[in-house]
């Protein structure tokens, strides 16, 4: 059973390393000054902001997938994107060997309660093309994209495409949330 749970401080320099392995396999796909700013975001220290929630996926034990969640209104992406209005899912991460067993998923629900619960209508993300599989997941989460909010990280064509969910609120359910 997957438990999601906040991280540990002593745990981020793993989660980090683990970021990347999780990414490498878009290393060949992408040019190489592409995959050089992503591995610097994913490895940054910006998930380290006040108001960042860390979450890891634990699976038996082991950590096998993290995420961060901004809060809205905090720079994100260090001034390449407006400051929004709602949170962002950020730096997304399923260990390999852990793919296709709802680990994404859990995370994801995780930061969609957590933002219900902090009173946001909305939670955003940004994906590129080349992650294929998550952008699969998300628009079958029902995430729609938002081009006014695009970005190029590193001038060489790609562009990360955003992406936002709209998270009604329900007082029943919050109610429900806020307890657990």
């Amino acid at each position: 059973m997957i438990k999601i749970r906040k991280a540990l401080e002593s745990e981020l320099d793993w989660i980090r390393k683990q970021r990347v392995q999780a990414y490498e396999e878009h290393s060949q796909s992408v040019p190489e000054s592409h995959w050089f700013a992503l591995k610097q975001s994913v490895t940054s220290d910006a998930d380290a902001q006040p108001g960042v929630e860390r979450l890891v996926a634990d699976l038996n034990g082991e950590i096998v997938g993290s995420v961060a969640l901004f809060p809205a209104k905090l720079d994100a992406y260090k001034g390449l994107v407006d400051t929004l209005d709602y949170p962002e899912i950020r730096m997304l991460a399923v260990s390999p060997q852990a793919r296709n067993k709802g680990v994404a998923s859990a995370l994801i629900h995780e930061c969609i309660k957590q933002a219900k619960v902090n009173g946001s209508q909305h939670i955003g993300l940004h994906t590129a093309d080349f992650m294929e599989g998550a952008m699969r997941l998300y628009e079958r989460m029902g995430f729609e994209r938002l081009p006014q909010f695009d970005f190029q990280p590193a001038d060489d064509g790609i562009i990360v495409k955003a992406y936002r969910l709209s998270i009604k609120q329900d007082h029943a359910e919050l109610i429900s949330c806020s307890k657990h």
